[in-house]
């Protein structure tokens, strides 16, 4: 019996290039395969970008380990909201 689910990449975390790089290294120590997005993109200052999307890098996991992963940021977001 084969399972339908399927398996894709999906976005857990979007932020600051060094946030999604602390994001990405707290899911591997958790075991969780990460990828990040827009790594270049978000390092660069562009004025004439009006999407409000200049600096954001996104994280992303496989759809089989996100609630895993979700958990993860979970706990990532609640440690700086308290600093």
């Amino acid at each position: 019996m084969s399972n339908n689910k399927e398996i894709r990449s999906v976005e857990i975390f979007r932020g600051a290039v060094y946030q999604a790089q602390m994001v990405k290294n707290l899911l591997e120590n958790a075991g969780i395969e990460s990828w990040l997005l827009d790594e270049i993109s978000g390092t660069l200052n562009l004025p004439w970008d009006n999407t409000g999307g200049v600096g954001t890098v996104k994280v992303t996991v496989s759809s089989a380990d996100y609630d895993e992963a979700l958990s993860v940021v979970q706990e990532y977001k609640k440690n700086i909201s308290e600093d």
